[in-house]
C-alpha cells in the first residue's frame, strides 16, 4: 500500500536546463503574459508542466560526472543516461534508450517488480549502476543488460527471452550479477559467461529475490547481497508453496488472461525465507541461522563495511519485535546484537535509515522515544541519542566517518517542509540546518558524503536540483529549472494561484494540518470543493510546503477550491499521533476529514452543500468510508483502487495494524466498507484498474455486488488492462475527465 497515491501532480518531463546563477535573476525580472489557460490534455501532456525533472542523479566514482536520466521532451515517460562534466558543465548521452535499446517486451516478473518499485509506466532506462573504476556503467534495458563506456560505446552482455531481474556491478568490479529464471548468476565484467551461483531455482523456489510483500510493504527490492571485498555473497531463498493461490483476471482491451498468483492476504501463510552465505562461484554454502520461529520477515540484510559480520534485521509476524542479528558467515552462526519493541498498542515501522561504520558502531534510527531519531550504537552496546524532540528524522543522507559528520533529513524547524541537516557524533543534539527555509527538500550524497545533491521545491516553484557542498552552500544548478520563458509552465503562471496552510485541533487536541488553493475570490460568491485525501499510515505526509503540480491549479481555474487535510494515522507525526488507527482502520481518519469538512464549511467562501471528495488506494478506502460513516456531509465521493475488505489486503501492511483476523476479527468486521456500502446515500464513482494485482479488483466488485444487490445507486468505470496506476498517455486524460464530469454533475453544477 505504501505511497501508493494518484499524485495529482504528475512529475517529470520537459525542457531540461542545466543552468548558471544568471537563470534566477531572470526568472525574478521575467514577469510572465496573461498567457494560456490550462486544459486537461495540456496538464497531462508532454513535456510535462512541472519542467523535466533529472531522475537517478549520482557523483560517478571519482566525482568528475553527474549522471542522471533525461526525460525525453516529447515522450516524458521515456528516460535516457546523460552526463554532465562537473568541471566544464557540458553535458552529453551516454545512452539512447531507443537506439540501443530492443524494444522487447519486460517479462512479468519485471513487470511486477516495476509495480512494486512505483514505476510501472516508465520506459527506457529507468536504472544504472556503476563500475567502482567510474569507467562502465551497467544499464539494464528492455529485459536485458548492456555496459556502456564513457566514451559512448555500449556493450551488449545479456540476451536471453526471459531477462535478469536485480542487476548490480559487485563492490570491486570482478562481477555483473543478476537473477535469472529463479537463481542468482554472475558474469565477468571483464567478458565472459556467466554462471549460476545457485541451483535449484524454479517453480516456488526463487534464489536472489525478494518477495511481494518485502517489494510492496517493506521496501526491500533485492534477495542477495555483496560483502564488500567480494569474498561472499549473502543470498534469500524463498519458497512460495504455502502462500494461497489467488486466481487474478487481469481483464485487457483485447482479451483476458487468468493468473494464478500467490498472494499472502491477511491471516494466510507468508512465504519461507531462508538466507545462506556462499562464494560467488557458489560454493562453500553455508544456512544461517534465523531462529527457530519460521514465521517470521527477513527485513533487511548488511554487511560490516570489513566484511566479517553479517547483520540481518530480523522482524516478528505480528512487527511488534526487530532483532538485529550478528551473523559469522563462515558457520552462519548468529547472536542478538540487539532489539527494538513496539508499545501495547503500537508497531515497528521498519526504515533504511542506518549505517554501520568501519570503527565497530552503528549509526540507526529508532523511534523509541516516540519520534523517529537517530542513535549511536557503540562497539560496547553503549546507546547515545543523537537527535531529540518533538519532531522526526526522516531520513539519512550520509555519513563523514573521518570527520565524525552525519547528515540527514527532518521536520526540526516545520513540519510541512523538510530540511537537510547535519550533526556531529561527538556533539548530540547540536544541529546545523543546511537548506533554506521556504522550501521541502530531499538529498542524496557520494559515498564519502563529500557532496550533496539537493531537491527542493514550493508551491511556487516546482522542484530545482543542485549541487552543494558540506556546508550547504550550492555549488552549481543541476536543474534551476527556472520559471521564465520557454519553460512549459511559465505560460500559465499569471493564472497560479498561491496555496495557503493552516491547522484545526482534533478531537483529542491533536494539531492537523491542511492546505488550500482558492480561485481569486469575488465577494459574496461561494465555491465548491475538491476535497482530496489519502489518509492512511505508513506513507508520507500529504501537506507540505512543495510543489503540487498543475493538476490542482487546474482544478482551480475551474472554479474549484482545491483542499487536503493530514489525519491522525498518518506517518511524520510521532508514534502516539499514527497509533490511533491500532486495529481501528477507518475510525480516527474519517473523524478528521470531517473536521476538515466542517472547517470548510465556516468558511465565507465555500459553499457547504458542494463539497466533493477524491481518493486512491487507502484514499480510495477512505472515500467509502466517510460517505458510510458521515451521511450527507459530502455531495460527492470519487473511491479509486480501495481497499474494501482488509482480509484481501496483503499480510505485512494489514497485520501491521489490524492484527491477525483470526485473534481480532472485530477489527477487520469493523474497519471493512463492504456491507455498509448499501447505506451510501450520495453519489459514488467507483474506478478500479482491471489488471490490478495489488489491491485485487474484487475489492471493487465485491461493494458493487452489494450496492446492486441492495437497488444502491452508483456510478463506476474500470480501466482495462491497468494495474494499480490508472495514468499514461491518453488514459490520464480520460480518468480526470471522468471524475470532473460525475463531479461538475453531481456538485459543481448542482443547484
Amino acid at each position: 500500500m505504501r505511497g501508493w497515491i494518484v499524485a495529482l501532480a504528475l512529475a517529470s518531463a520537459g525542457t531540461f536546463a542545466l543552468s548558471a546563477e544568471a537563470g534566477a535573476q531572470t526568472a525574478a525580472n521575467q514577469a510572465p503574459a496573461q498567457g494560456e489557460s490550462l486544459t486537461l490534455a495540456r496538464v497531462f501532456g508532454s513535456p510535462d508542466l512541472s519542467g523535466s525533472q533529472p531522475r537517478g542523479v549520482r557523483l560517478s566514482p571519482d566525482g568528475s560526472l553527474l549522471t542522471f536520466l533525461r526525460p525525453r521532451a516529447d515522450e516524458k515517460e521515456r528516460t535516457d543516461l546523460w552526463a554532465r562534466d562537473t568541471r566544464t558543465g557540458a553535458e552529453r548521452m551516454l545512452v539512447d534508450s531507443k537506439t540501443v535499446g530492443s524494444g522487447a517486451e519486460l517479462s512479468e516478473a519485471e513487470k511486477m517488480q516495476r509495480e512494486r518499485a512505483r514505476i510501472g509506466g516508465s520506459k527506457g532506462i529507468v536504472a544504472y549502476d556503476f563500475a567502482p573504476d567510474g569507467r562502465s556503467i551497467l544499464v539494464p534495458l528492455d529485459g536485458d543488460l548492456y555496459l556502456a563506456t564513457l566514451d559512448g560505446a555500449v556493450r551488449r552482455l545479456t540476451q536471453t527471452p526471459g531477462g535478469e531481474l536485480n542487476p548490480i556491478v559487485s563492490p570491486k568490479g570482478h562481477y555483473v550479477s543478476f537473477v535469472r529464471d529463479q537463481n542468482l548468476f554472475a558474469q565477468p565484467l571483464a567478458g565472459g559467461d556467466a554462471h549460476a551461483v545457485t541451483q535449484g531455482g524454479g517453480g516456488t523456489i526463487h534464489f536472489g529475490e525478494a518477495e511481494f510483500v518485502a517489494q510492496e510493504e517493506m521496501h526491500r527490492t533485492t534477495g542477495y547481497w555483496w560483502s564488500p571485498d567480494e569474498r561472499f555473497i549473502a543470498v534469500e531463498k524463498f519458497d512460495e508453496a504455502p502462500v494461497h493461490i489467488f486466481t487474478r483476471a487481469s481483464i485487457g482491451a483485447a482479451g483476458t488472461k487468468t493468473y494464478e498468483q500467490r498472494y499472502p492476504a491477511a491471516g494466510t501463510p507468508n512465504v519461507l525465507v531462508e538466507l545462506y552465505v556462499m562464494r560467488p562461484d557458489g560454493s562453500e554454502q553455508v544456512k544461517v541461522d534465523l531462529g527457530s520461529d519460521p514465521d517470521i520477515y527477513l527485513a533487511r540484510v548488511d554487511w560490516t563495511p570489513d566484511g566479517k559480520t553479517l547483520l540481518v534485521q530480523r522482524e516478528s509476524r505480528d512487527q511488534k519485535t526487530l532483532d538485529m542479528l550478528r551473523v559469522d558467515p563462515e558457520t552462519g552462526k548468529a547472536s542478538v546484537l540487539f532489539t527494538e519493541k513496539a508499545g501495547a498498542k503500537s508497531w515497528l515501522n521498519l526504515s533504511d535509515d542506518y549505517q554501520p561504520m568501519k570503527d565497530g558502531s552503528l549509526i540507526w534510527r529508532s523511534e523509541r522515544d516516540g519520534y523517529g531519531h537517530l542513535y549511536r550504537r557503540a562497539p560496547s552496546g553503549q546507546w547515545t541519542q543523537l537527535t531529540k524532540g518533538p519532531w522526526v528524522v526522516t531520513g539519512l543522507v550520509g555519513i563523514d566517518e573521518a570527520k565524525g559528520r552525519i547528515y540527514f533529513t527532518g521536520l526540526k524547524d516545520d513540519v510541512l517542509e523538510q530540511h537537510v541537516y547535519a550533526v556531529d557524533i561527538a556533539k548530540p543534539n547540536v544541529l546545523t540546518r543546511l537548506t533554506e527555509r521556504g522550501w521541502t527538500n530531499t538529498a542524496t550524497m557520494d559515498k564519502a558524503a563529500s557532496r550533496l545533491i539537493v531537491s527542493r521545491s514550493n508551491p511556487k516553484q516546482p522542484t530545482q536540483v543542485y549541487l552543494a557542498d558540506t556546508a550547504g552552500q550550492r555549488l552549481a544548478w543541476i536543474n534551476e529549472n527556472a520559471l521564465v520563458a520557454g519553460h512549459p509552465y511559465f505560460p500559465f503562471l499569471a493564472q497560479h494561484q498561491p496555496t495557503k496552510f493552516g491547522t484545526i485541533k482534533a478531537a483529542d487536541g491533536s494539531t492537523l494540518y491542511w492546505e488550500m488553493i482558492t480561485p481569486p475570490l469575488v465577494a459574496g460568491k461561494t465555491y465548491p470543493v475538491f476535497f482530496e485525501h489519502y489518509g492512511g499510515p505508513g506513507t508520507g505526509q500529504q501537506v507540505t510546503r512543495g510543489w503540487q503540480g498543475a493538476l490542482p491549479q487546474y482544478l482551480v481555474s475551474q472554479g474549484w477550491v482545491y483542499f487536503k487535510i493530514d489525519n491522525r494515522g498518518s506517518y511524520n507525526r510521532g508514534k502516539a499521533f499514527e497509533d490511533q488507527i491500532y486495529h481501528a482502520m477507518g475510525t480516527v481518519e474519517v473523524e478528521d476529514q470531517l473536521a476538515g469538512a466542517n472547517y470548510l464549511k465556516s468558511l465565507p467562501f465555500v459553499d457547504g452543500r458542494r463539497i466533493a471528495t477524491y481518493g486512491w488506494s487507502y484514499g480510495g478506502y477512505m472515500s467509502l468510508k466517510m460517505l458510510e460513516k458521515t451521511p450527507g456531509v459530502y455531495a460527492a465521493a470519487v473511491s479509486g483502487a480501495p481497499v474494501t475488505d482488509w482480509q484481501l489486503y496483503d499480510t505485512h501492511y494489514t497485520e501491521r495494524y489490524l492484527g491477525d483476523p483470526a485473534k481480532d476479527p472485530q477489527s477487520y468486521a469493523g474497519s471493512a466498507a463492504v456491507e455498509a456500502a448499501s447505506t451510501i446515500r450520495d453519489p459514488l464513482l467507483l474506478i478500479h484498474g482491471m489488471a490490478d494485482d495489488n489491491v485485487f479488483l474484487d475489492n471493487s466488485t465485491k461493494v458493487a455486488a452489494r450496492m446492486q444487490a441492495t437497488a444502491t445507486p452508483f456510478e463506476m468505470m474500470f480501466y482495462p488492462g491497468y494495474t494499480h496506476r490508472v495514468a499514461g498517455p491518453g488514459v490520464s486524460q480520460h480518468l480526470w475527465g471522468t471524475i470532473l464530469e460525475f463531479l461538475d454533475r453531481n456538485v459543481k453544477n448542482r443547484k
